[in-house]
């Protein structure tokens, strides 16, 4: 029966409020239904409970109770915790009236600013569980039922923050809109308190507000006087956004969202993106909100060459200001680039419009990220205190690939309310500064997986929220300089830095005692300097002799002349202790370069300074786990030789023709993967022999160089020909590059180890994407040069499924495509099974075997549903084979209170499986009596598999991130090395005492490096992983499609095929089980080294 109109104008009012989708009509409806109730607004919570007690309608019961919840909390004390304060929050974005909101719950009287007057920001947020339940539990589903209803959990700017504007209307904030805060007006005289400088002319009720608390939420580029700022730069990152109109039909629905999907681990969708397109991407993500929502980190050859950039700057502002970027172009852009992800099911994509009418799309920078030093301060002036926090972009700039923008602001914006409670209960100023810095520095640490996992327990007590929380983790003597009294004198702040005149300048005579010490013992060694003592190449020896026990014996150096010793000794230095020269063989000999052989020496000073040494002990093993060490540098270099030897002999180079191998060397126990088929327990010791010589490396010569070779070619970059100083060198294959040189000769991208190969026609390096295969012309190397014409969308340039991971689409079945068939039930016949049964996959007794990575939402889903049917009167295993786990979650997630009708509506919405799988869920939920009791069990399974999804493309973005400013940093010590060196070398009267400090800099340099470096390789190891994962669920996708084949239909080339691809899958599963094996190995040496640095 049809509930009767109600004739209650504030009924009216309320529930134009609740749907209200515009700023300006929220306000209008809120003031209506105030004065309907004779309510005055913005009068706190007095003003929210005279609403409720007064609005006795059944549409807003359920909101009550919601709010009534949450202001329950024994943290707010009844809304009593803040009564005496006055606060200022400055900016109504999401983190802003997220942190109004609950000083609101305190009880204090909020007062928010805002220089907008409508909120048209389209981009969407993704959402971390702790956010959805938080605003939940606000009531975002009662003014918005479209709430987290879809296969990612997200929401768009607009719609948080008017969810989050009617709540603070509710609470009694009071919010001025279209006014700018300028600066702050301190006290003029004692009894006066602090004001704000706000334009245009505001209200003088609003004008003579004074507040003891402001809180600044206005985005990054606003932080107010006395915070200073961090910049942390990374690489030229060009951020493109665009948000097409949602016309919510049945086509667009179905149409798949794109968790994430990076170059770093997928380089095979963008490179059919940019065979069809010509358009070059890092990554790109697409979310179905209010808008059809991409953003995607583009090149900047890319747009220079499709003309979406006019002219190329090396300033960033220039290079992406409006009088540059051609709008045309960057609006082609983007629907080229949304409609090739999307296969063109959207349709044509029609741009939304922006705040000013224009279309619904730019680009921008985010090269760089700020972040505040400190979150907090207190200004003091004729006795009046201010406390001021910021929150939001101001205190810390997200990078937008990992989507932690939202979440960490509302932690922030939590932390921000703690501390304002804390200082209503009249703690001590620099007590309350210590706690929120305290605070502070977990905030970029948090993660989903890191937090409590009991989001329904969080709330404004910070130990709700953090585990192993340590609020004194900062004391208030850290943060005096955040305590500042105007009327005084500035306190002088202590510097961190130790004086320069103190350093110490014994730094050559330790180097020289610790190399005395090592090479003790060694036959016809005596190490008295630093540069003449090393001329014969003994002294190296003994040095790698010593700290790689069982190579370069004495006994082998017998006759060997100093330029081959000192050649065998930085080969195996750089190949067993993961030491890279920074000078060649020649120079050492001739002593033409000291400084050089000195940086290379207290390379292995700082690696193994810690390692425990006994006269007589000169053979004694390294740990792996030393101090220092990075054996991640060591199994990218072996890795990377092992790509060449392989590469070799696919071309037709390796002389002694025999079959890639996993070698492992004995006396060091590294394992480095081989790409071939064998066995795990068929390995051969990589220790050159008569009987076994080792393979050829490419570009990396046998025998040592001739010695009228030109002694200081080190000197020179191998590429540019340039001087090279001594942080700027980079050793490939025994030659000396700048970093900057080593980039791909087609996408010019930096290239690692591991990463990269040298073509053996044009001895060009290439990363592996563009590295030319025998046989075959590269088309790559001309698609970057070319201007091409984007296509439009549908035009037959576009192809119909790129070489990404299919997404199942909602309401279909997967269509095959030429590329890749469908998935289906793999039916072996018996020659196969005898075949696949006589293969020796089975790694070590004592090591797991690698986990299968899943990668397809489907996989991804499959995966979750093992054992779920464990506990329910059902075996273990179901029909088909299938594992059974994910009936647990959905049973968790049906016990949720009954959705409203907004959430049913969303609820329904179907989402299709792969055959195979819907057809065993379906019989498995059927003969458990499952199907009705789950219905929700399809979208739930497509969930968790887009939030697995989610989280690898985090972690590849992250990594990347991290990559790019390593790089960075490593350019900055570059510049600041040059200097010193060319100081050190200049025949100058500089004291004794001045150049021994400089090189103290220098070294200290030069040890900042080689951490950057091992910090930079450790990533590297994580590349690798990603891209097994991804290559490994690629060729299984595509030998599935071979086998589901009739063997009767099988042509000799398809069995080929199939035999290839089987080949490669081994491959990749050798690789993986290499890196497992070597994580696992690391990790016991760590822990044994640990031990026994506590023993």
């Amino acid at each position: 029966m049809a509930l009767p109109t109600s004739t209650n104008p504030a009924h009216a009012h309320f529930e134009s409020f609740l749907q209200a989708q515009l700023c300006q009509d929220v306000l209008s409806s809120f003031q209506g239904l105030c004065e309907a109730l004779g309510v005055e607004a913005g009068r706190g919570l007095t003003q929210y409970h005279k609403i409720k007690a007064q609005l006795n309608y059944w549409s807003a019961k359920s909101l009550w109770a919601k709010l009534d919840k949450r202001a329950g909390q024994p943290v707010y004390q009844q809304g009593r915790a803040c009564t005496s304060t006055k606060c200022l929050v400055v900016g109504a974005g999401p983190c802003g009236l997220r942190t109004a909101v609950e000083l609101a719950l305190l009880g204090a009287h909020v007062v928010l600013v805002e220089k907008r007057t409508k909120f048209s920001r389209h981009n969407v947020l993704h959402l971390w569980p702790f956010t959805i339940h938080d605003l939940r539990a606000l009531g975002a589903k009662k003014f918005y039922g479209r709430f987290c209803t879809g296969t990612l959990d997200h929401i768009s700017i607009r719609q948080l923050q008017l969810v989050l504007l009617k709540v603070a209307l509710l609470l009694g904030v009071e919010i001025h809109w279209g006014v700018t805060f300028s600066g702050l007006q301190p006290p003029p005289k004692k009894g006066s308190g602090w004001r704000a400088q706000l334009q245009p002319s505001p209200p003088a009720q609003l004008a003579n507000y004074e507040f003891d608390v402001l809180i600044s939420a206005a985005g990054g580029k606003f932080v107010p006087e006395g915070f200073t700022v961090r910049e942390m730069r990374g690489k030229l990152a060009i951020g493109i956004t665009a948000n097409f109109v949602n016309g919510r039909t049945v086509e667009e629905t179905q149409v798949p969202e794109i968790s994430g999907v990076a170059r770093i681990y997928n380089q095979s969708f963008f490179q059919s993106l940019l065979k069809a397109t010509g358009i070059d991407l890092e990554n790109i993500v697409y979310y179905k909100d209010d808008t059809h929502y991409f953003v995607m980190t583009a090149k900047k050859q890319c747009l220079l060459r499709l003309g979406v950039l006019r002219q190329d700057y090396s300033e960033t502002d220039r290079l992406l200001g409006s009088a540059n970027v051609v709008p045309e172009a960057l609006q082609h852009f983007a629907r080229a680039a949304a409609d090739f992800a999307t296969h063109g099911k959207l349709g044509k994509l029609e741009f939304a419009q922006d705040a000013h009418g224009h279309p619904d799309v730019s680009a921008f920078d985010f090269t760089s990220m700020m972040r505040a030093e400190s979150s907090a301060r207190v200004q003091e002036k004729h006795g009046a205190r201010l406390l001021l926090g910021l929150v939001g972009d101001c205190l810390v700039e997200p990078f937008w690939p990992l989507g932690t923008g939202v979440a960490r602001g509302f932690l922030a914006a939590f932390d921000a309310a703690w501390m304002v409670k804390r200082w209503a209960e009249g703690a001590e100023p620099l007590e309350v500064l210590a706690e929120r810095e305290s605070l502070y520095q977990l905030l970029s640490q948090t993660s989903p997986e890191n937090m409590h996992r009991n989001v329904a327990q969080y709330g404004l007590d910070p130990a709700t929220r953090y585990p192993n929380l340590n609020l004194r983790a900062v004391t208030p003597n850290q943060v005096q300089d955040l305590y500042d009294v105007l009327a005084k004198e500035p306190v002088q702040k202590k510097s961190d830095k130790t004086d320069t005149g103190k350093l110490a300048t014994g730094t050559q005579e330790a180097l020289l005692r610790w190399c005395q010490e090592q090479t003790t013992g060694y036959p016809g060694v005596r190490v008295t300097d630093l540069s003449s003592s090393w001329a014969d190449g003994l002294a190296l020896c003994a040095l790698v002799y010593r700290l790689c026990p069982g190579l370069l014996e004495p006994s082998e150096l017998q006759g060997v002349g100093a330029l081959e010793a000192t050649s065998r000794a930085l080969k195996v230095a750089e190949q067993e202790l993961g030491i890279t020269p920074v000078l060649s063989a020649q120079a050492v000999v001739a002593g033409s370069d000291p400084l050089g052989l000195i940086a290379y020496l207290s390379h292995f000073h700082s690696a193994f300074k810690d390692k425990p040494h006994s006269p007589g002990d000169l053979g004694g093993p390294v740990s792996q786990g030393s101090p220092g060490t990075s054996s991640a540098v060591l199994f990218l270099g072996k890795l990377q030789r092992t790509l060449q030897r392989t590469r070799a002999q696919e071309n037709g180079e390796n002389a002694g023709g025999k079959k890639p191998r996993l070698v492992v060397n004995a006396s060091r126990g590294w394992m480095v993967p081989v790409p071939c088929v064998v066995s795990l327990h068929q390995v051969e010791a990589e220790i050159p022999s008569t009987e076994d010589p080792p393979v050829p490396e490419p570009s990396v010569p046998l025998t040592p160089p001739p010695q009228n070779q030109e002694v200081g070619a080190g000197d020179l970059c191998a590429l540019c020909g340039e001087r090279l100083y001594i942080l700027e060198r980079l050793c490939v294959d025994g030659c000396f590059f700048h970093r900057s040189c080593f980039h791909c000769h087609v996408c010019e991208a930096t290239l690692w180890p591991g990463s990269y190969g040298q073509h053996p026609g044009d001895g060009h390096f290439y990363c592996l994407q563009h590295l030319p295969q025998p046989g075959h012309k590269d088309d790559n190397r001309d698609t970057g040069s070319e201007s091409r014409e984007l296509p439009t969308p549908g035009s037959d340039s576009l192809p119909s499924a790129p070489s990404m991971p299919p997404v199942p689409q909602e309401g279909t079945n997967p269509a095959p495509s030429p590329s890749r068939p469908a998935r289906q039930l793999i039916r072996l016949s018996s020659p196969e099974r005898r075949r696949l049964s006589s293969l020796n996959l089975t790694p070590d007794p004592e090591m797991e075997p690698p986990p299968k990575p899943p990668r397809s939402c489907a996989t991804l889903a499959r995966q979750a549903l093992e054992g779920s049917f464990v506990g329910w009167g059902m075996p273990a295993q179901g029909p088909q084979g299938l594992p059974s786990s994910a009936l647990v979650a959905l049973k968790e997630e049906e016990g949720e209170s009954p959705p409203s009708s907004e959430e049913e509506e969303e609820e329904q919405e179907d989402i299709a499986l792969d055959e195979d799988m819907e057809q065993a869920l379906l019989t498995f939920a059927k003969n458990s009596g499952t199907m009705d009791k789950y219905p929700t069990w399809r979208r739930t399974l497509m969930r968790r598999g887009k939030e697995e999804q989610m989280k690898r493309f985090c972690k590849a973005q992250a990594i990347q991130r991290r990559q790019n400013e390593i790089e960075v940093s490593l350019m900055e010590l570059e510049a600041e090395g040059m200097k010193l060196e060319l100081a050190l070398r200049s025949p100058s009267i500089s004291p004794e005492k001045q150049k021994a400090l400089w090189l103290e800099q220098l070294l200290k340099l030069v040890e900042k490096k080689n951490g950057l470096v091992a910090e930079e390789a450790e990533l590297m190891i994580t590349v690798q992983e990603l891209k097994l994962e991804d290559e490994q669920w690629q060729l299984d996708q595509e030998l599935r499609g071979y086998m589901n084949r009739e063997e009767t239909l099988k042509t000799a080339a398809d069995r080929q095929a199939e035999d290839r691809i089987l080949k490669k899958l081994l491959d990749v599963v050798h690789q993986r089980d290499a890196l497992i094996c070597f994580q696992e190995e690391r990790r016991l040496s760590e822990l044994a080294f640990g031990v026994g640095a506590q023993g």
